[in-house]
């Protein structure tokens, strides 16, 4: 039985060479992501939370996604999304894994501005981001500003180049239900399409910002009167005895794949963590400490 998804008849498949397939294929690099805004969303699962967010331009899709996601293809088509069936080889280049799903949406990008996520609300709101950051906490003479209904738990990864760990911190901080994750310093395109497809759709669910002078960071997080943690292999605190810590709102900060926090960073954080490794590891990758750490935030907040 042939699907009804919705096109015309006469349609036909477009093919690679088509200049709107060109154009999307073209998103693939980070320059043509930043001058368009737009990026693309490969699989089930990320499409379905990109239509859910409304951020879907044009969903391509080829005759066999079109028999396997039938339902996904008209529910696009149905919210008033152009939907394009494209040829098998079209739907190849248009994907970046091995074994292409077919399924591709062109989408807008997602980031916010970091007073944004600062916010809490989820709405566009202007928030006063300082200059310099003080050593600990609002400068002299002026009062923490925090939002009535702001972030208890962020994650703010910085420099952190892989984009598959970026992904899976922001899957993690989806999961445990983050307020919001902050890319600061030179990080990774969120709109990468292995940091895509890592998220497995929470990309679309949680607040991302981007802001490449952590300085600038950490300063806006002291003023909206969050607790800074650093996630150091020498830490003076121990996560297992930091439930008074977690209770408060606070922001992980987690550092580099190969060379972890800079020391200039880490001391400005309120206070430095260490996960406690009882076994032989020399350590953890980001991710897992990532995990590790937003978990333990979430448990002491949801008792609470």
């Amino acid at each position: 039985m042939t699907p009804d998804f919705p096109k015309r008849p006469a349609d036909a498949p477009l093919s690679e060479r088509n200049p709107r397939v060109v154009s999307a294929v073209k998103l693939h690099r980070g320059a043509q992501r930043r001058k368009t805004g737009l990026f693309l969303a490969e699989g089930a699962n990320s499409v379905a939370a990109a239509l859910d967010t409304g951020r879907v331009e044009e969903l391509f899709f080829s005759g066999r996604a079109a028999e396997r996601e039938h339902e996904l293809v008209a529910s696009a088509a149905a919210l008033g999304v152009r939907t394009t069936l494209v040829s098998d080889r079209a739907a190849e280049q248009l994907g970046e894994t091995v074994t292409p799903p077919g399924l591709v949406a062109v989408c807008r990008q997602v980031d916010v501005p970091l007073a944004q996520v600062l916010s809490g609300t989820g709405a566009d709101v202007t928030f006063e981001l300082a200059d310099t950051a003080p050593e600990h906490g609002p400068a002299a003479g002026e009062s923490a500003r925090t939002p009535p209904t702001g972030p208890r738990l962020l994650a703010v990864p910085v420099e952190i180049s892989d984009p598959g760990n970026a992904g899976t911190l922001i899957r993690v901080a989806d999961a445990v239900g983050a307020d919001g994750v902050v890319l600061s310093g030179d990080s990774v395109d969120p709109h990468n399409g292995k940091c895509v497809r890592a998220c497995a759709g929470s990309l679309f669910h949680v607040p991302i910002a981007r802001e490449r002078d952590t300085d600038t960071v950490l300063n806006s997080l002291h003023t909206a009167g969050i607790t800074i943690l650093a996630t150091t292999a020498r830490g003076e605190v121990d996560l297992d005895e930091a439930d008074d810590i977690l209770h408060h709102p606070v922001a992980w900060l987690f550092g580099n794949e190969a060379h972890g926090l800079p020391s200039s960073v880490a001391t400005q954080a309120d206070h430095r963590i260490r996960i406690p490794i009882h076994g032989r590891a020399e350590s953890l990758n980001l991710a897992a400490a990532a995990a590790i750490c937003l978990y333990a935030s979430a448990r002491v907040q949801h008792q609470n």
